[in-house]
């Protein structure tokens, strides 16, 4: 469609050369601009914006206007596969996603569908269609998915959690029903993910954001498991060009190498994990991305730069490290302190790339 005019960041996932190293925040696309609550308020509710193709597109292009990010990520939500599978998401003011539905029984789950990616979230395929060709071949678009354990943590649990007590529970007195659910929702986000790429993705992320709530046998059993299903199932080609898969397991820290042994290309980090650490753990096997901590944009500008200093050497030279914050931006995080960081990236880390 477009030739690439910046493709540091899928040169980064693929620890290939790169004359900066290339950065995007999590969250990006959102509640921190006040051109987004504009846009917010003009839908009517979040799921509103997500299910409008345009208005997804304005939201994910409003930040690359006022920042020199080097990536775009489809406006979306991770929920969008429990949905449509009829669980009856919606947002409560002040409390998260919550389910109308959620999965209590091993029938529930026996009737759970397998999604089909273009029929029953289409919204999401136009989503990624409008908004790959509105970038005109500017900065690559970012697919994504939650992974099976994190969706299943929403699905039973019935919205957000601290302590997981009814998925935990039916992990351990009920694991034959659990994996069920797990080996469908792999399916499901699999066939999600593929047909993103095939709409415009050029590279895509599984966002596992509670498998740092098990323990690590019960990580290998039911989250690493799937996700290693799901990369084995995805197109790694599309149009000629790789297609870089990314994997984040917030407070995952622990378990980078048996996550590098996945055969996705990169690893997201949380600011809990050293990046030199983690650097000489993986070695070469994967790109590593991250690892800010997102309550570090509270700080003053000197403070923001001499933090982004300090992440860039403990990286050290050469390619491999996409610049992020280790989880998503704040929403009440000031806009410019957003700007300080990425625009101190995109300065500070040249001297590493000579």
């Amino acid at each position: 469609m477009y030739t690439l005019k910046n493709d540091s960041y899928l040169k980064a996932l693929l620890r290939q050369p790169v004359t900066h190293t290339p950065v995007w925040m999590m969250r990006q696309a959102g509640r921190y601009l006040p051109e987004y609550k504009k846009i917010r308020s003009q839908a009517g509710d979040f799921m509103s914006l997500c299910r409008n193709p345009e208005l997804a597109c304005e939201v994910t292009l409003q930040p690359l206007r006022r920042f020199p990010l080097d990536a775009a990520i489809l406006f979306s939500d991770i929920l969008t596969i429990p949905d449509a599978m009829g669980l009856g998401l919606y947002f409560e003011t002040g409390e998260g996603p919550r389910f109308q539905n959620p999965i209590r029984t091993h029938d529930d789950i026996k009737k759970i569908p397998i999604v089909d990616p273009v029929d029953e979230l289409g919204y999401v395929m136009d989503a990624v269609s409008t908004i790959r060709k509105a970038l005109q071949g500017d900065v690559p678009l970012i697919g994504f998915s939650g992974s099976p354990w994190t969706l299943a943590t929403y699905m039973i649990e019935g919205g957000a959690s601290k302590a997981f007590t009814k998925i935990k529970k039916m992990a351990f007195s009920d694991p034959r029903a659990l994996h069920t659910l797990l080996d469908k929702l792999a399916d499901a986000v699999t066939l999600y993910l593929n047909a993103q790429i095939e709409h415009g993705a050029q590279s895509v992320m599984i966002f596992d954001t509670w498998g740092g709530v098990l323990s690590e046998s019960a990580y290998r059993e039911f989250s690493l498991r799937y996700m290693h299903k799901i990369v084995s199932g995805l197109k790694r080609e599309h149009d000629g060009y790789i297609v870089p898969v990314t994997l984040f397991t917030k407070g995952g820290g622990q378990w980078l190498e048996a996550m590098a042994e996945t055969g996705c290309d990169a690893l997201g980090l949380d600011w809990t994990t050293d990046l030199a650490q983690a650097r000489a753990r993986v070695g070469d096997r994967v790109a590593l991305q991250g690892n800010m901590d997102p309550s570090m944009l509270y700080a003053d500008q000197d403070t923001i730069v001499q933090e982004v200093n300090k992440i860039l050497s403990r990286f050290g030279h050469g390619s491999g490290h996409v610049f992020n914050l280790g989880h998503g931006i704040h929403p009440d995080v000031d806009p410019e302190h957003a700007r300080i960081f990425i625009e101190a990236v995109k300065e500070h880390s040249k001297s590493y790339h000579l």
